[in-house]
């Protein structure tokens, strides 16, 4: 008798937890029940985890779960679960005998051919176990046999539909593996599931393994497409989903001062709630000092903000803007400021981005600053990626109304020599230039805005001054040509000059 849930036209399908919440943000919600669908991927991307994953969820939630594996024994499932910290208790095993043992028995079978009989077998135990147990949710690890023993495609593909028609009959969500070895033409399985979950594992250069999963197919489910971001640590699999664009958010508008009068007129009053700005300079020339003005006036009005950091440590960053008068301490013990430091030899793209969004949904982080994107550039795998990723980032925190600065260390001191790593300046609404010129025989630092979406901006020069008490920054340098090159030429007295 068929306890499978009956769905009216046009009324939403029931859905079940993968037991990954990323993985289940994906899909839109989950699984929908009752439905047989493909985990397929490389040699170690995490089949077994995740499938692992999904019947302990069902456990946890009182389901009866039925684990068949074919592959692997049951000592080698209870060495994965154990890594993960994992009891296997609740999860009902069956194990069935291996196909080189199987093939030993050639002999004996004098009528039927050794496979006829061994794949009947097999397929019958496996119905014997769920009907007997009478489980939600099976995970059957992995088909390569069933491939082997059916001989042809044409039986293969008979004996999987079998399987799915019985499963789904008895009301069971059904998760198959299956390895990415075999040939386009013998994906038989691909075509008949409900769905399909992709799963690879890609070894780069430098740093730790990538891995990504994509919803390839999913039969009457609107899920976010392209590949995802996940790890796999102890205690499971993570997925970070793609960002995506939203639909909704709190995008909201008014601007955001820095607390120094010269700055703020030098940016036509201020930054822009919903923005993106890029700040571009050589090495040393006080951008992320710049950068921490913003945050620590955007602290002072009790607004919650995020600094990442690619290439400097957080003491050196506190010491740093302790130097400059500027104490994020207080801040940091109440929780308002999250200062966070990335690896890129270990850092996830996805992982990244996850991160930036929970703490803009969860912690309501208003000011966002990236320091710097030469350090994310290293965790991408080319520059193509990187500018697709922070465009969808830059479109998700504008919807969200978050302030966003960048940071971009460019290659050179001074001169036109000066290069940048990547030119993302057309992705910013705002771009600030930083650099560094020669004049009366001291190496001065100047600023300017060169560019400014959503308002007018002052189009002077101004020298920018870093003190104990802060940013200074002093009045037009209109008696200099050639600033910007870094090899300016005198017109005039030196009164502009900051003293």
């Amino acid at each position: 008798m068929s306890n499978k849930a009956s769905h009216a036209a046009g009324e939403p399908q029931a859905r079940i937890s993968t037991g990954i919440p990323g993985l289940d943000r994906a899909l839109g919600g989950g699984l929908p029940r009752d439905r047989l669908y493909v985990v397929e991927g490389d040699p170690g991307s995490g089949k077994t985890t995740l499938a692992l994953q999904f019947l302990l969820d069902g456990a946890a939630r009182g389901e009866r779960v039925l684990y068949v594996t074919l592959s692997e024994t049951k000592q080698e499932l209870h060495e994965v679960a154990e890594s993960h910290g994992w009891s296997l208790k609740g999860i009902d095993l069956l194990e069935l005998g291996s196909l080189a043992e199987l093939l030993l028995e050639e002999a004996e079978y004098t009528v039927y051919h050794p496979s006829d009989v061994d794949l009947g077998e097999t397929t019958k135990r496996v119905r014997d176990e769920v009907k007997r147990l009478q489980p939600t949710r099976v995970a059957l690890d992995s088909v390569s046999e069933l491939k082997i023993l059916s001989q042809t495609s044409a039986r293969y593909r008979r004996e999987v539909l079998g399987l799915k028609q019985f499963f789904t009959g008895r009301g069971c969500t059904v998760l198959v593996l299956d390895d990415s070895t075999a040939p386009d033409t013998e994906k038989q399985l691909q075509s008949i599931c409900h769905g399909v979950i992709y799963m690879r594992r890609e070894s780069r250069d430098y740093g730790e393994t990538r891995r990504q999963l994509q919803i390839v197919k999913m039969r009457g489910v609107r899920f976010l497409d392209g590949m995802h971001d996940f790890l796999i640590r102890s205690g499971g699999i993570e997925v970070y989903p793609r960002v995506g664009v939203i639909d909704g958010g709190q995008e909201t508008t008014g601007m955001i001062a820095s607390a120094v009068p010269e700055l703020d007129v030098l940016l036509g009053g201020g930054l822009e709630r919903g923005t993106s700005t890029l700040v571009l300079g050589p090495a040393g020339c006080g951008k992320t000092t710049l950068c921490s003005q913003y945050l620590l006036a955007a602290l002072n009005r009790g607004e919650a903000a995020v600094n990442i950091l690619f290439e400097e440590n957080r003491q050196g960053f506190l010491q740093r803007a302790q130097g400059m008068g500027m104490n994020f301490e207080p801040y940091l013990e109440s929780g308002l400021l999250d200062l966070r430091q990335f690896d890129p030899a270990e850092l996830s793209p996805g992982e990244f981005a996850h991160y930036v969004q929970k703490e803009v949904e969860r912690g309501h982080a208003r000011v966002v600053v990236i320091d710097s994107l030469n350090g994310y550039l290293n965790a991408m795998p080319s520059e193509g990626f990187l500018l697709i990723q922070l465009h969808e980032l830059l479109m998700y925190l504008g919807k969200m109304g978050v302030l966003t600065i960048l940071v971009m260390a460019q290659h050179g001191m001074m001169g036109t020599a000066m290069q940048t790593p990547v030119d993302v300046s057309f992705l910013a609404d705002t771009v600030i230039l930083l650099r560094y010129f020669e004049a009366m025989g001291e190496v001065r630092q100047a600023i300017s805005v060169v560019k400014k979406r959503r308002s007018g901006h002052e189009r002077t020069i101004r020298e920018m001054r870093l003190t104990k008490e802060g940013i200074v920054i002093g009045p037009p340098i209109r008696d200099f040509q050639g600033v910007l090159t870094g090899v300016p030429r005198y017109r005039g007295s030196d009164e502009p000059l900051l003293k």
